[in-house]
C-alpha cells in the first residue's frame, strides 16, 4: 500500500482528526492523494447529524467501491459509529472504526509500521486544525451526537498548547481549534480549566499566527469569554454560534435554555466591540411541530439581526432521540422555510462583504490553480484573487475590489519595502 485519500463529512472537528491523520500516514511512508477517491487507502470519516449526511458518505463510498475497486476502504466516524454494521456487509469496505478508537488510526491500521521523523510532511490544509475537546454532556432533543461521541472531553491544556507550538513552528499562520461542544473545554480537566483560560495561554505565545474558532453555543458564553473573543489580537474576528432556532417555543421544545434576548445582547456586544466580525449560526427549520408563527419569529429575528451568514439545517429525525417520535413537519413546508431563510442568508452576506470593498484586510491563501488564489480572510470572506507568488498557507494583505451576489474579487497588496 503506498498511497491514501481522505473525505471528510461533517464539521470541523472530523476536518481536524483528518489532519492529524494525514500527517500520521505519511509518517508511515504512505503518499497522500488530493482527490479523495484515490489512493490505496481511502478513509471515509461520516457524519449522521442528518439523513442528507447519511445519504453523502453512502454514496461516495459506493462511488469509490465502484471506480477504485482495488481499494482498501475505511470507514470511520458518527455514521459508523451508529450503524457499524451496515458497512461491514459491503463488498470492499476492509475496516469500520469506530469513534474510540478513531484518535489513533494510523497506528492501529500499521501496528508495524514505525513513524518516521525528520521527513517532509505534505500539509493535508493550508491551516492547521486541532481538536481540543470532543463529545457532548447535553441532552438537546434532536441530537444523536452525544450517543455517537459520548460525554464532553477535552485535550490536556499542557497538550493542547504543544500542539499549537508545533504547528505554528511548521510554519502555520492560522490554527483552527475545534470541538463538538468547544465552549465546554476544560470543565471535565482536572484540575478545572475553561475555554477563556486556554486562550488566554495562546494569547501570551509567540509567533505571528492567527487563531480561529469553531461553533460557539450562546448558552456557555460569560461576558469574561465574550470579552477576550471580541479584544483578542491572535482570534479571528469570526464568530459561528450554533443559535438553531428564532421561536422560545421551539428553542424550549430542543432543550435549548437560550432566549431571543439574550442572543440579540451576545450579537450586539461583539458587534459593537469587533466592529468587522462576521457573525454566522446554525439554524435548523420544520422541527416537529414548528408552526408557521414560529417560522416567521425565525424570519424576523434573523432578517433583523447582525448575522452575516448562516447555514440552514432542514430538520432531520434521528433514530434514538427524544423528538424522533414527535408530529413531524411535511417535507414541501420545511424545504419552502429552508428555501426562504438561505434566500435572506444570500442577501445579508452579500451586503456584508460589499461593506468591505476597497477595504484592506488579513487573510491567508488557502487554495490555489492556474487561474489564481483563493484568500480567506480573517473575518470569513472567500476572495478571489490573480495568480500571485504567495503559497498556499501564506499570510497576506488583501483589497476587495468587487463583491456579487455570487463571488468576492480583489487583489493581494504586496507588503511595503523595508
Amino acid at each position: 500500500m503506498n498511497s491514501f485519500s481522505i473525505q471528510n463529512f461533517g464539521c470541523r472537528v472530523n476536518q481536524a482528526e483528518s489532519f492529524e491523520w494525514a500527517e500520521g500516514f505519511q509518517r508511515r511512508g504512505l503518499r497522500l492523494e488530493q482527490d479523495s477517491g484515490l489512493g490505496d487507502l481511502v478513509i471515509v470519516n461520516t457524519c449522521t447529524l442528518t439523513g442528507r449526511a447519511d445519504r453523502d458518505a453512502r454514496k461516495f463510498i459506493r462511488k469509490v467501491l465502484r471506480e477504485n475497486p482495488r481499494a482498501r476502504v475505511v470507514v470511520a466516524g458518527c455514521l459508523a459509529e451508529r450503524n457499524p454494521r451496515e458497512f461491514d456487509m459491503i463488498p470492499g469496505v476492509w475496516k469500520v472504526i469506530p469513534n474510540s478508537e478513531k484518535a489513533s488510526l494510523p497506528e492501529r491500521l500499521f501496528p508495524q509500521a514505525e513513524a518516521a521523523t525528520g521527513i517532509d510532511i505534505r500539509s493535508f490544509r493550508s491551516r492547521a486544525l486541532l481538536k481540543v475537546q470532543d463529545g457532548c454532556s447535553g441532552a438537546c432533543t434532536f441530537c444523536i451526537i452525544p450517543k455517537v461521541r459520548g460525554k464532553s472531553a477535552s485535550l490536556p491544556k499542557v497538550e493542547a498548547l504543544s500542539r499549537i507550538e508545533r504547528f505554528e513552528s511548521q510554519g502555520f499562520k492560522e490554527i483552527v481549534l475545534t470541538g463538538i461542544h468547544l465552549c465546554s473545554y476544560g470543565h471535565d480537566l482536572t484540575p478545572r480549566s475553561s475555554l477563556l483560560e486556554l486562550l488566554g495561554e495562546v494569547e501570551r505565545m509567540s509567533g505571528e499566527f492567527k487563531v480561529r474558532l469553531s461553533s460557539l453555543d450562546p448558552r456557555w458564553l460569560p461576558r469574561p469569554l465574550l470579552e477576550h473573543l471580541a479584544t483578542s489580537s491572535k482570534i479571528c474576528p469570526h464568530f459561528h454560534l450554533s443559535l438553531q432556532h428564532g421561536s422560545e417555543r421551539i428553542l424550549e421544545a430542543m432543550g435549548r435554555t437560550s432566549t431571543i434576548s439574550e442572543y440579540r445582547e451576545i450579537m450586539a456586544y461583539l458587534c459593537g466591540r469587533s466592529p468587522s466580525a462576521s457573525l454566522g449560526a446554525d439554524i435548523i427549520v420544520g422541527f416537529p411541530d414548528e408552526t408557521d408563527e414560529d417560522f416567521r419569529a425565525t424570519e424576523d429575528f434573523l432578517d433583523g439581526s447582525p448575522l452575516s451568514y448562516f447555514h440552514v439545517f432542514s430538520y432531520s429525525p434521528r433514530p434514538g432521540t427524544v423528538a424522533s417520535g414527535w408530529k413531524p413537519v411535511d417535507e414541501k413546508t420545511k424545504k419552502g422555510r429552508a428555501s426562504c431563510l438561505r434566500k435572506i442568508s444570500k442577501r445579508k452576506n452579500t451586503a456584508f462583504r460589499r461593506s468591505f470593498r476597497s477595504e484592506v484586510l488579513d487573510g491567508i491563501v488557502i487554495q490555489k490553480d492556474d487561474h489564481g488564489a483563493e484568500v480567506l480572510t480573517a473575518n470569513y470572506i472567500d476572495v478571489r484573487v490573480p495568480l500571485c507568488a504567495a503559497g498556499e498557507g501564506e499570510a497576506v494583505k488583501v483589497k476587495i475590489r468587487k463583491v456579487t451576489d455570487r463571488e468576492t474579487n480583489g487583489e493581494i497588496i504586496p507588503p511595503l519595502p523595508l
